[in-house]
């Protein structure tokens, strides 16, 4: 347990009584389930799927639900099986161990973390409270802050309905739904007073009182808190403000940034939680600096000096150029959500929106939560050198200078948790080549020099397990996609008997906007008809979600599936619907090309390719987010990365340079074989990708970037 964290005993009840329901000696799991440290330890997965494989399976993996639901014979025999028993024992031990470890870098102690405010984490896929990229991101720092036991605690919302999941008719239309997620069911605890009485916070909004639980997830050594407004205190309207990620609604959307800013600073103060610093990860908690100025101003401090207390204490990250991703608010709707923000700062409105404006004195323009959170914020950065540079660009007009090298934004490059995407062979293949403990020292480049010398047979034999696994879900996933699209039984029948394990394997997966350009590979079908069925074939796997109210990024998919009545494209091309955590991880530890074919500069960084070259993925990316510092010349391949404001010739451009990737530089080196039956050349690019990902894109080398030059640095 997290001692330290407020809530630790209401986490030790909840283990308690969930222990109570099944076999004594099965009581490490209880206390297992309620942290979700399990999910990147050796076998942790593995571990509970041995309890009912099917009820796991069912539960979504969620090990709660699994020991609430699984049957009594499940548990007993379980229970009987001594090789479980001592699995179970010696990874609590293990865990135990390490929650006790504490380290400390200078002004950051447990007595006073970094508070991280993030909209969306993305833990596991049984807590469904994140939509893509940025949550990913996110529960990845979450991970490697308890790695390196970096005193820190995550603050968020809990989303009852959670991120839309995913239908796609056979015309290509993606329709969305909503499932509700009982939290009395996840592996999260009400944090209460005491022991009774859940504890609770208040937030000013819409002219209402909002009464705010706060749930806690452990996540290692990292406690989350989530903040909840969905219960009967409260009325259904401020109920709403929790139910889904990422509404539509402007005014519910606002409330949301509200009640995560202003209320996630009410929430530690609750907990008793003095932090360090605030790290606001997007402009979505972007009032949180705002609560301190507050409680800064009834101490009697002017606006001024209690602004600049805040900024003090706070840091930034800005994780996208995108327009979309930038909203502004005009005062009237500011007003209507935060009508009693500016007698709390004892201040007008005017002097509030002058925050968030790029010209503050353009009376005409909206106030961006990006803005504000720059404005109010010591230091920022973007998330790879690329989009340091670019935020540098954008943001000229908020610091007042002339130049972008003059402005104040570095980049910390994100980097991915390399023990929850780089998968089990994979693994247990690098236990055998590296030192003891390389995991707990992928910080460090040296660590990584073994990999040259991987036998060839050993690491082709592992990349061969690992799209043979992908095969396997691809064709259960496909089929039951297309049977619930309502397909023909020709079309169904040849996702059951389609995707060879031997076959090279392409994919393009992650959150559609257009930008992303998935239509790319549209642009001359006749080639990617002859890759997929010439001497050296492809097949290829999509997947990704559009937005609910993003019906070009919809219409981009509907056109891809108008070609799925030409050759070969049926039981060689598959578009999987529901594009989640799960789905995720097959992907990219199956898959032996990553595609990446973002218009440059909108990518601000684009981890999927990181996780795919940690299991030995060869990334072929335009030359823009972290590919531009990652790509070395032997390490994958490179689409150019300039700016063109001509789109549609850039567009043909760059599907001409992709497909000539494909044809003359990727698919001889993967079927080039020795007299061994091994496409050496193939495994020097496999090589060469695993080890630049490993050494310099993990979530170790982040997160002390960000203790060494954001949390700590001047």
């Amino acid at each position: 347990m997290l001692a330290w964290a407020p809530g630790s005993q209401d986490v030790r009840r909840a283990a308690d009584e969930l222990a109570a329901r099944i076999p004594s000696v099965l009581t490490p799991l209880a206390r297992l389930a309620f942290n979700y440290r399990w999910s990147w330890a050796r076998g942790g997965d593995r571990l509970f799927a041995s309890i009912d494989a099917d009820r796991w399976h069912r539960c979504m993996h969620n090990p709660v639900r699994l020991l609430q639901e699984a049957p009594t014979l499940s548990l007993e025999r379980a229970a009987a099986d001594p090789l479980i028993r001592h699995h179970a024992y010696s990874l609590e031990e293990c865990i135990s161990v390490e929650q006790t470890m504490r380290t400390a870098d200078g002004p950051i102690t447990h007595l006073r973390p970094v508070a991280f405010f993030c909209a969306e984490y993305g833990i596991h896929r049984s807590l469904p409270i994140y939509a893509g990229g940025l949550g990913i991101l996110a529960g990845d720092l979450l991970k490697g802050a308890s790695d390196m036991g970096l005193p820190l605690v995550g603050v968020g919302l809990l989303y009852h309905e959670g991120y839309f999941r995913q239908r796609i008719d056979a015309t290509g239309w993606q329709h969305e739904y909503w499932v509700e997620t009982d939290p009395e069911r996840l592996p999260a605890v009400l944090v209460t007073r005491d022991g009774d009485e859940p504890l609770t916070v208040t937030v000013h909004i819409r002219g209402r009182d909002v009464v705010v639980r706060i749930w806690r997830v452990d996540v290692g050594r990292v406690p989350l808190y989530l903040l909840d407004a969905d219960f009967d205190a409260n009325a259904r309207v401020d109920r709403w403000i929790t139910s889904r990620l990422y509404v539509t609604d402007r005014d519910t959307r606002l409330a949301q940034y509200a009640l995560l800013g202003l209320g996630g600073v009410k929430a530690l103060r609750a907990l008793g939680i003095d932090p360090a610093c605030l790290h606001l990860n997007e402009g979505h908690a972007a009032f949180a600096p705002l609560e301190l100025a507050a409680e800064a101003v009834a101490r009697g401090s002017a606006l001024e000096e209690a602004l600049a207390q805040a900024r003090e204490r706070t840091v930034f990250t800005t994780h996208t150029p995108v327009p979309a991703g930038n909203e502004g608010y005009t005062r009237e709707e500011l007003a209507r959500v935060l009508s009693g923000l500016p007698g709390r700062l004892e201040t007008d409105w005017e002097n509030l929106l002058r925050l968030g404006r790029v010209r503050p004195a353009d009376g005409n323009e909206p106030s961006a939560m990006t803005v504000l959170g720059l404005r109010l914020s010591r230091r920022a950065n973007g998330v790879s050198r690329r989009h340091g540079e670019v935020a540098r660009e954008m943001w000229t007009g908020v610091f007042g200078k002339t130049s972008s090298a003059d402005v104040p934004i570095g980049h910390v490059t994100n980097g991915v948790h390399l023990s929850t995407w780089m998968a089990e062979p994979m693994r247990e293949l690098l236990d055998h080549c590296l030192d003891t403990g390389w995991e707990s020292r992928a910080h460090d480049p040296s660590t990584w020099d073994a990999i040259d010398a991987i036998p060839d047979a050993a690491l082709w034999a592992v990349r061969s397990q690992l799209r043979a696994r992908l095969v396997e879900v691809v064709r259960d996933r496909a089929t039951v996609d297309r049977l619930a699209r309502g397909e023909s039984a020709a079309y169904v029948e040849m996702a059951t008997r389609a995707f060879d394990p031997d076959r090279l394997t392409i994919g393009f997966a992650r959150r559609l906007a257009t930008y992303k350009r998935i239509s790319l590979l549209l642009q001359e079908l006749p080639r990617i008809l002859r890759l997929l069925g010439g001497p050296q074939p492809v097949q290829i796997l999509l997947s990704g979600k559009a937005h609910p109210a993003d019906d070009a990024a919809k219409a981009v998919v509907q056109h891809l599936f108008e070609a799925k009545i030409a050759p070969h494209v049926g039981e060689r091309v598959a578009y999987l619907h529901d594009y989640d955590m799960n789905l995720a991880g097959h992907l990219v530890a199956g898959c032996d090309v990553w595609l990446n074919l973002p218009r440059p500069p909108l990518e601000a960084s684009g981890t999927s390719g990181m996780k795919a070259a940690l299991n030995g993925g060869v990334h072929v990316s335009v030359l823009d987010g972290w590919w531009a510092e990652g790509y070395d010349g032997t390490n994958g391949f490179a689409v150019d990365g300039a700016v063109d404001t001509d789109t549609v010739a850039q567009d043909r451009r760059d599907a001409t340079a992709t497909l000539d990737i494909l044809e003359n530089q990727i698919g001889p080196r993967f079927y080039d074989r020795d007299a061994d039956g091994l496409p050496r050349k193939w495994l020097t690019l496999v090589r060469a990708s695993l080890k630049s990902a490993a050494r310099h894109f993990t979530a170790r080398r982040m997160v002390g970037d960000y203790v060494s030059t954001v949390y700590t640095g001047r």
